[in-house]
């Protein structure tokens, strides 16, 4: 078997750039390739954010680019093909032709473990490769480890081995008690992610060390490895932390992430972008587009004139053109204060006023 490449996706936000800081800090000896797919859509301070990880990594990033003998934007050229019809959550063309085939073509059939930035303060996944050479990992949850990994470890037909060998390095008491959750059935009051958390509680590395265990019985990239730091990490970082890191390192938070001040009808908010990726994400909430209005107005229009061209819009129901309008301008900012009046704010970056935006969107930063 090849040797395995361990492989960490730059989605240009707060999450993937701080994951890639703290895997180069507590695991500089793990050769971790860094890339980053570009649709040419982006944002400036995406590009920045690379160009100050490949400076604090001291490694460059590698850039996958879509169509590259294209004289046109990766995303250009793919909306050409399909004769201006934009991607929407319902159709998401740009992740999937703009970056997850990019990624699979990049990773081809080699064995590959891949270290996905979803935080412990999230209750998702991201996206799971099918690809049977692609194994996903966590490292800022307490459980690194990816859904169907658990389903299989967990499956009724492996008690006995998960017994016998989580009683080979746990104390007595904790193989007792791991043996008694183990056999309780799954039930409504008592739930599959429930049972997992209560293993999962008696001892973090225990654990990491049962999973890798049965991994080396399949053929997962992991089972090939005979040394992995990370069973023995029991961190669960929030966004917080997240923040942190990328202002510890003076890597620096996006300036997109940062709050700007608005006064409407005497009222005064402040608003900010929750994600990275294209300046047009059909995920941003109507304040989000107001900010790419009033902030960056030559996008605002590139994104309107995309509408305009394919006879579709970006949000359902309404246009940029009409979302400009100030008087609908002045609706959506009055909503969004009226909104985030109720909402304890706990750092400058407002996410806590965008939260249903973050826990969506583009997929490549979970590769």
């Amino acid at each position: 078997m090849s040797k395995v490449r361990h492989v960490l996706g730059i989605s240009g936000g707060k999450d993937s750039a701080a994951l890639a800081i703290y895997m180069h800090h507590l695991y500089p000896d793990f050769d971790i390739e860094y890339y980053t797919c570009d649709t040419g859509k982006e944002l400036d301070e995406t590009y920045q954010l690379i160009d100050n990880l490949e400076i604090y990594l001291g490694k460059k990033i590698t850039k996958l680019k879509a169509f590259a003998n294209s004289m046109e934007a990766p995303f250009d050229h793919k909306l050409k093909t399909l004769g201006g019809f934009l991607p929407s959550p319902l159709n998401r063309w740009c992740t999937k032709s703009l970056k997850l085939d990019l990624f699979e073509k990049f990773i081809g059939d080699d064995p590959v473990i891949s270290y996905v930035g979803i935080r412990g303060d999230e209750d998702r996944e991201g996206y799971i490769s099918h690809k049977p050479n692609i194994q996903s990992i966590f490292p800022f949850r307490q459980n690194i480890w990816s859904e169907d990994v658990i389903r299989k470890v967990f499956a009724p037909g492996n008690h006995k081995f998960l017994i016998e060998t989580y009683s080979g390095f746990a104390k007595k008491d904790i193989s007792e008690r791991f043996a008694a959750i183990l056999a309780q059935p799954v039930s409504t009051e008592f739930s599959g992610t429930a049972k997992m958390n209560r293993l999962l509680a008696l001892d973090v590395v225990d654990f990491n060390h049962l999973v890798k265990a049965f991994l080396n019985t399949t053929e997962y990239p992991l089972a090939t490895e005979p040394n992995f730091p990370l069973l023995a990490n029991t961190d669960n970082l929030v966004r917080d932390d997240v923040f942190r890191i990328l202002e510890e390192s003076n890597v620096g938070v996006p300036k997109y992430y940062k709050a700007i001040e608005f006064e409407i009808d005497g009222l005064k908010g402040s608003y900010s972008r929750s994600r990275s990726g294209c300046f047009f994400c059909f995920y941003q909430q109507k304040i989000e587009w107001v900010w790419l209005l009033e902030q960056h107005p030559h996008l605002f229009q590139q994104a309107a004139a995309y509408e305009l061209e394919g006879g579709h819009t970006w949000t359902d129901g309404e246009s940029l053109a009409e979302l400009s309008r100030p008087e609908r301008v002045r609706l959506i900012k009055l909503e969004y204060l009226k909104r985030s009046g109720s909402v304890k704010k706990s750092s400058p970056y407002l996410l806590d006023l965008l939260d249903d935006a973050e826990e969506e969107g583009c997929a490549t930063c979970f590769i």
